[in-house]
């Protein structure tokens, strides 16, 4: 996917952004009932969040427009949703490969590591090289950010071939003996997602690694396989 695609579909902004006022902007929008629930029924545990709903903060990256600067001040504000916006203002064109391991070691639950993911990383052209080397991290958030970020170049590019997808399998595979709730629940998405390619020889190897997981003695692979197996599309 190329790295410009973002930029070249949203406009910039006509004049610098306040990270003061886009705080701002987002505390206006804290929900005391909704910063509950993200911790008790979403399993999103953070040390500073106002509790803004999603649609929220995507209405606020409207206003913002492609702002590198403002990015980097929201990461460095600490704030969850702030970190969550700056994923969405960010131009992935001027993404480098170190900073996104300086944003990978800041992150500490699910919702961070997904939206980074999805809304941003799986643009650049380091996607492929940061799932082969966080995927076998040791830390739950660095290592479920390398299987989700499979996850998301499996739903988001349309160009790269088979083996471009075929090759990191057998580390995400790997990952799959990891008993950590959102590291093994990151690798049925990740095979799930392969597993809707058009491609039918992808299709294929999503369904065998999930067959293999399924009849595994070890717990945490055979409720991957289980799990993925289920939400794939009979073939």
């Amino acid at each position: 996917m190329a790295a410009t695609k973002k930029a070249a579909t949203k406009k910039a902004p006509a004049k610098a952004n306040d990270v003061k006022d886009v705080l701002r902007a987002l505390e206006a929008k804290a929900d005391p009932q909704f910063s509950h629930d993200m911790s008790e029924r979403y399993g999103i545990v953070v040390k500073k969040a106002w509790g803004v709903r999603m649609a929220n903060i995507l209405a606020i990256a409207k206003t913002c427009g492609t702002d590198h600067a403002l990015a980097a001040a929201l990461w460095k504000s600490g704030w969850y949703e702030a970190r969550l916006l700056a994923s969405m203002v960010e131009d992935p064109a001027l993404v480098t490969p170190a900073q996104m391991d300086a944003w990978v070691k800041d992150f500490d639950n699910w919702g961070v590591v997904d939206t980074v993911c999805f809304k941003l990383w799986d643009q650049t052209p380091y996607a492929w090289a940061k799932i082969e080397k966080w995927s076998k991290s040791k830390d739950e958030w660095v290592k479920r950010a390398g299987v989700v970020l499979y996850a998301c170049v499996c739903l988001h590019d349309k160009e790269s071939s088979d083996a471009k997808f075929l090759k990191p399998l057998p580390l995400i595979e790997k990952a799959a003996t990891d008993e950590r709730n959102f590291v093994k629940k990151g690798v049925s998405w990740a095979l799930r997602s392969l597993g809707g390619k058009k491609s039918p020889k992808l299709r294929a190897a999503a369904r065998d690694v999930a067959r293999r997981l399924a009849a595994s003695d070890v717990a945490a692979e055979r409720w991957v396989g289980k799990d993925v197996l289920r939400g794939l599309k009979p073939s």
